[in-house]
């Protein structure tokens, strides 16, 4: 069969592209989680510069194309301040810096869904907003938002497909080399397709074991 063959042939490839599609979106979800956790309490946060840059940072993420941060990273970056980013880097950054946007959001609802009687709790007790956020919210927070987090992998694994127009050698890029060397247009993008739907059923499935892990735990 024409896909087996060029899965056997081409192998070398399509590791390759698995590879660094994995790590691309494991990279952006770890920096992506930082990021978005910084975003979150300030859009949370009473001063008011804070809370206007996280949403209006978070509002022009959400609204253009991932395909257009990529190219004006990749472009951007040479034009405007003279340095040239390999093409890992700047799909790394623009991948990073648009999950960031959506990671923002699940930890802010993540934050706004802890019992509000529980920090009410704290503060007569005499612990400070800090301490209130670090040890008491944020915990029951994060464990509230595994499961989504889990999906933002799931989604970032198709996302960062993308990265292939500026020449990132994840798994699209990798279809167009077997493409240019077996001179078939459609089998290797049905392989690809194949690995993808494997990758991506393989973490949901993880993402649902926790969750009925953390519905045990409950």
């Amino acid at each position: 069969m024409v896909i087996f063959e060029l899965m056997s042939k081409y192998s070398y490839y399509y590791l390759a592209g698995i590879r660094t599609t994995v790590a691309l979106s494991l990279l952006a979800l770890l920096f992506g989680f930082i990021l978005g956790l910084m975003l979150s309490l300030m859009k949370l946060s009473k001063v008011w510069i804070f809370k206007a840059f996280s949403t209006a940072y978070i509002e022009v993420i959400r609204g253009t194309p991932i395909i257009l941060q990529i190219s004006m990273v990749y472009f951007g970056s040479y034009v405007l301040f003279g340095i040239d980013i390999n093409k890992f880097l700047s799909a790394l950054i623009a991948v990073a810096l648009n999950s960031a946007a959506y990671v923002a959001e699940i930890i802010r609802s993540g934050i706004q869904s802890v019992d509000q009687g529980q920090v009410e709790a704290s503060r007569s007790l005499g612990i400070s907003s800090t301490q209130t956020m670090r040890y008491i919210v944020l915990p029951q927070a994060i464990k509230n938002i595994l499961p989504a987090l889990g999906n933002e992998f799931v989604t970032l694994i198709k996302e960062t497909s993308v990265a292939s127009v500026i020449g990132t050698a994840d798994l699209m890029y990798a279809s167009k080399i077997v493409t240019s060397k077996s001179y078939k247009a459609f089998s290797p993008l049905v392989v690809i397709a194949i690995i993808y739907f494997v990758l991506t059923f393989s973490l949901s499935q993880l993402v649902a074991y926790f969750e009925r892990r953390l519905a045990h735990n409950d």
